[in-house]
């Protein structure tokens, strides 16, 4: 077991070494989509930013169990329980049954992160699937008084716990300052406390999704469902618990208070969250008119692209930068992610095409191992993907000089840079080659390239130009040396 990995815990806003509950074996709780609409890129690079924390886990060799939920229910348009029922509104626009709109937009999502290839969490459960755990936790925290019902709602007691626990511990927010700034809103009159929030709601005569409670036929609150299944699955103490950075202030803030109403006891030990996203410096919204589908990423169409990006181009492009910073989209950026992944991407495949020779003394010496350390250092300090990026093209450019004859590997030496790439590359980063797969375009280039090499024992030269111009001009890069003809991209 590798050691020295630091996370940085949004808890206690500081690193802190990683020191699971029952190494070898790691929890890891992130909260998923919310599946009535077209995922979104916010989602997207929270969950390949969680892909990478996983992959980099299981490469150190731990053990890990790791749950992202679907949220299918309980979902309403207000943070404080109000307006309709997300599922049931779309459900009416689009004239389906609120499950077929949840198996639409699962299916959906589920087909945008293959895309991205990102790896299947242990356990995807949904809402709709743990009602009677819900249900059970709403009544053990009306048993510890934390809680009260009201014509069928069941509301959490933010004050009562309060007296007990910290609120704000995971946003160092003061209670008194969100008592005061909390506005009125629909339902609230009912309520004990302004801050206080639904376990529990009860339907409407037009509700179109309700299961039976004690209190009476309803749905379970939106924060109630993460509490349930993250004990169910890990435990009621766990390691890791993510989401993105607009989670904290109200639903990782009631998860944590639902939690120790019912277990008293913090259910995470770590807590991370990734940054926003923002286009050409502003933030990413719909509001703004600067948000964009993965779809539309892919295929360029809309007014703010000049053109569409590959699914491992984009992925690169968000691995660029450290998961908790600021991501900002630019045509700009995306164009030099693209060049850079080709790079990357084309250094990888030339290198099965290197020899192994003994290095003369006048010829630079490459320290593979050193590369590999501080790739190692790099994710150990809070998975900080940009520094072994930059560790990886120092990689490249040593794959680059041997390919062009300018130094020289040992076979000890080859085999280490080959497992560098494919750990941190494919392993950890999940990326892969979408060239790599499309074999009539190296069958018709190995055909090209005999053809030349006819003309050339011809001493047709000018029809061996011709190839090799031609081929230059479509990107496509020729070496001759005494072992044959290679190619690449340019």
């Amino acid at each position: 077991m590798k050691d020295g990995l630091q996370l940085y815990n949004t808890l206690t806003r500081k690193k802190e070494p990683f020191e699971p509950l029952n190494a070898p074996h790691v929890g890891m709780y992130v909260c998923g989509p919310t599946v009535y609409s077209d995922v979104h890129l916010g989602n997207c690079r929270t969950f390949i930013s969680f892909d990478l924390i996983f992959r980099y886990l299981k490469y150190l060799g731990y053990k890990v169990r790791y749950v992202r939920n679907i949220t299918d229910a309980g979902h309403l348009e207000g943070d404080r329980d109000e307006g309709d029922d997300k599922f049931a509104k779309r459900a009416k626009l689009e004239q389906l049954e609120p499950m077929e709109i949840v198996q639409k937009y699962t299916l959906g999502f589920h087909e945008v992160l293959a895309m991205f290839n990102t790896l299947p969490p242990s356990i995807e459960p949904t809402a709709t699937g743990h009602i009677i755990e819900q249900i059970g936790m709403i009544q053990e925290i009306l048993e510890n008084g934390y809680a009260y019902e009201i014509d069928g709602n069941v509301y959490f007691d933010v004050e009562k716990y309060s007296e007990t626990y910290n609120y704000t511990i995971l946003t160092n927010r003061n209670l008194e300052d969100m008592l005061a700034n909390t506005r009125e809103l629909g339902g609230q009159n009912e309520k004990k406390g302004r801050l206080d929030f639904a376990l529990w709601i009860k339907a409407k005569p037009e509700t179109l999704m309700r299961w039976a409670s004690p209190w009476g036929e309803g749905f379970p609150g939106w924060h109630i469902e993460c509490s349930a299944m993250s004990s169910k699955y890990l435990g009621r103490e766990f390691d890791i618990h993510g989401g993105g950075m607009d989670l904290a202030a109200t639903h990782h803030t009631n998860e944590i208070a639902q939690s120790e109403a019912c277990n008293h006891v913090q259910p995470a030990r770590y807590w991370m969250h990734t940054n926003m996203l923002t286009v050409n410096g502003v933030r990413m919204s719909k509001s703004a008119g600067n948000g964009f589908l993965p779809g539309q990423l892919f295929t360029g169409d809309h007014d703010l692209l000049r053109k569409g990006y590959s699914p491992m181009t984009v992925k690169f492009f968000m691995l660029q930068a450290h998961y908790r910073s600021t991501l900002d989209f630019s045509n700009d950026a995306l164009d030099a992610s693209e060049k850079g992944f080709r790079r990357l991407m084309n250094a990888v495949s030339l290198l099965d095409k290197l020899v192994p020779t003994e290095r003369t003394d006048e010829q630079e010496s490459f320290n593979i191992e050193e590369i590999k350390a501080n790739c190692l250092k790099a994710m150990n300090d809070d998975f900080n993907s940009p520094v072994v990026i930059a560790e990886l093209f120092e990689a490249v450019r040593i794959i680059n000089t041997v390919y062009d004859g300018k130094g020289q590997l040992s076979a000890t030496e080859l085999e280490q840079l080959k497992q560098l790439m494919n750990d941190f590359v494919f392993d950890v980063f999940g990326l892969k080659d979408e060239d790599s797969s499309n074999i009539e375009l190296n069958a018709v280039l190995d055909m090209v390239i005999e053809l030349r090499k006819a003309a050339k024992e011809n001493k047709d030269y000018a029809t061996s130009d011709k190839i090799r111009i031609g081929l230059q001009s479509m990107g496509i890069q020729l070496k001759d040396s005494k072992e044959g003809t290679t190619w690449s991209k340019s």
